[in-house]
């Protein structure tokens, strides 16, 4: 599915997705990638939803997003629960839902400006 929207300037948004990949400002993407809204880390290296550690995390807490949406892959599928207090505790929400519903909920909330992490898991 594409994705058109408008008024995002210079960010980083998703412009499209399927069960396989994304798209980030018309580029495709077939590996997991972390987006922020000024950049983009376009391999993130995690295995399994199951088994995400804090370090898999590492490379947003310094970005200091006010939040972190966990795009899970085709399933909606939870981490462990402690890594979600974890993250918690570092004062950043974080919202988990399948890959295509976090693409469209970064999108609203990157058009709010506000300061987002998406973290999307393909499968």
């Amino acid at each position: 599915m594409k994705l058109h929207l408008a008024n995002f300037e210079e960010k980083k948004i998703f412009t499209g997705y399927g069960d396989d990949h994304v798209m980030v400002n018309q580029i495709r993407y077939e590996k997991n990638v972390i987006l922020l809204p000024d950049q983009i880390i376009d391999h993130w290296p995690i295995s399994s939803i199951t088994q995400l550690t804090m370090n898999d995390f590492e490379c947003i807490f310094p970005h200091q997003p006010e939040i972190i949406i966990l795009g899970t892959g085709n399933q909606h599928q939870f981490p462990d629960y402690q890594l979600m207090s974890h993250v918690m505790k570092k004062g950043i929400g974080m919202e988990v839902m399948d890959t295509k519903a976090a693409c469209r909920t970064y999108n609203i909330l990157a058009e709010e400006g506000r300061h987002i992490a998406a973290a999307i898991y393909l499968t």
